[in-house]
C-alpha cells in the first residue's frame, strides 16, 4: 500500500443493505430485492414513466420516504473516515441513490445513477433538493413548472459524469470495488478499464460478483466488517 496515493472506490447495493435498504436483486432468481412487487420495465425505464407517472412517482415516493430512515452503517463510517483522513486523491463513486455515505461524513462522492433525495426538473433541468412526495406534481422551485420526476437514472439513460469518473481512474493507483454485483454497466465495466490501466484492484463483497475473476485480489464478507478492516489497513500503511 505504500505506494498507492490516489485511490477510486465504487460502491454497490451491498454497502447500504445492513442498513436496511432493499437491494436491486436478490442472488439467486433476481427476485426478493427492491423489484419484487414490480417489473422493472413498470417503474425504471424512460418509457415506464411516459406510460404510468403516477405508477413510478407512488414507487419512487416509497422509496424517498423510507431511506430517510435509515441510518449508516460501519461501512459508510469507515469509508467515510477514509475520505476525512486520505491525503491524496480519494472519489468513491456510488451506485447507490441513497444519502448515507453523506450522513456518515463523506465528502468526496459522485453519484452516477442519481439520488432518491433530488428532484429533478426535465423542463428548466434544475435538480433541487427533495425530501417529499412527487405524486401531486409539486411546481419546480426554480421555473415554477410542474415538470419534476426522481433525479434517479433509468434503464437506457446515460449514468451521470461518466467523464469525471474515467478522469480519475486514469490517475488512481488503486480501484475498489465495494458491495457490487458486477452485472450493471457500464460500472460493471470500471475493473477492466482499471486492468488495462495497470491499476491495482481489490473487490469486497458478501459473495464472489460476476467479475471477481478481474481483480487482483477479493475478499468475500459482511460489507460492515470488510470495509472497516481494509480502511484501518490503508490508514496504517
Amino acid at each position: 500500500m505504500s505506494s498507492i496515493r490516489n485511490i477510486v472506490i465504487l460502491t454497490g447495493a451491498g454497502v447500504s443493505a445492513e442498513s436496511g435498504i432493499d437491494t436491486f436483486r436478490d442472488a439467486n432468481d433476481g427476485r426478493g430485492g427492491l423489484w419484487e412487487q414490480h417489473r422493472v420495465e413498470d417503474v425504471a425505464t424512460p418509457e415506464a414513466f411516459a406510460r404510468d407517472p403516477d405508477l413510478v412517482l407512488r414507487f419512487y415516493d416509497m422509496r424517498r420516504e423510507a431511506i430517510q430512515t435509515k441510518a449508516p452503517n460501519a461501512a459508510h463510517r469507515a469509508l467515510a473516515k477514509l475520505d476525512a483522513e486520505w491525503e491524496g486523491e480519494l472519489l468513491i463513486v456510488t451506485q447507490n441513490v441513497d444519502d448515507l455515505h453523506e450522513r456518515a461524513g463523506a465528502k468526496r462522492v459522485l453519484h452516477m445513477h442519481g439520488e432518491h433525495l433530488n428532484a429533478w426538473c426535465t423542463a428548466c433541468d434544475a435538480r433541487p433538493r427533495w425530501t417529499g412526495p412527487l405524486i401531486d406534481r409539486p411546481a419546480c422551485p426554480e421555473c415554477g413548472k410542474a415538470a419534476l420526476r426522481p433525479d434517479i437514472v433509468w434503464f437506457g439513460e446515460m449514468p451521470y459524469r461518466m467523464e469525471e469518473i474515467f478522469a480519475a481512474l486514469e490517475q488512481a493507483d488503486l480501484f475498489v470495488s465495494i458491495g457490487t454485483s458486477g452485472a450493471v454497466y457500464p460500472a460493471a465495466g470500471f475493473v477492466r478499464n482499471a486492468r488495462e490501466l495497470g491499476i491495482e484492484t481489490l473487490e469486497l463483497n458478501l459473495e464472489p460478483s460476476q467479475g471477481t475473476a478481474w481483480f487482483d485480489e477479493a475478499r468475500h464478507g459482511p460489507a460492515t466488517e470488510l470495509v472497516p478492516a481494509w480502511v484501518e489497513q490503508v490508514l496504517e500503511r
